[in-house]
């Protein structure tokens, strides 16, 4: 793809009410993700009042740590987006994946729905799948670990 057709995309998600934009030509993807405060990295801006009014989190007992399930060691496949988390492509359709699977780079292991939008989520590694870290259904945030791959 072109230098002047990617920054007339650029240009059309910067003046659009889209969030993300990707494209797939030949052999070549592209993938443009507008940030909701203009600049990739910032946070959005807390007024002083509100954040003196948020209470300090009391510090967690040692034993709610002991209360988390053990994640097996390997490699976290994270989600990219914020969204709902299936593990099928229909409602009582089989799993794309359960513990114990193989799969290969580029394999679909989940769905995640983001403004009615369903994105498949590929293994970016081959292996087994020791850990599905998710239930269907949930909401997942941006780089929550979804799977562990072995």
């Amino acid at each position: 793809m072109d230098l002047r057709k990617l920054k007339t995309l650029i240009d059309l998600v910067a003046e659009s009410g889209i969030s993300e934009l990707e494209i797939t030509e030949g052999d070549g993807r592209v993938r443009i993700v507008k940030s909701p405060y203009g600049t990739a990295g910032l946070s959005p801006p807390m007024p002083l009042a509100a954040a003196a009014a948020v209470p300090a989190a009391p510090v967690a007992a040692p034993a709610a740590a002991a209360a988390a399930p053990e994640v097996p060691a390997g490699h976290m496949v994270k989600s990219p987006m914020v969204g709902t988390f299936y593990r099928s492509a229909q409602p009582g359709a089989e799993p794309f994946v359960s513990v114990g699977s193989e799969v290969k780079e580029g394999d679909t292991l989940c769905i995640i729905e983001a403004m009615k939008l369903m994105n498949e989520i590929e293994a970016d590694k081959t292996g087994t799948i020791k850990a599905v870290l998710v239930d269907n259904g949930s909401p997942v945030e941006f780089g929550q670990p979804l799977f562990v791959i072995e």
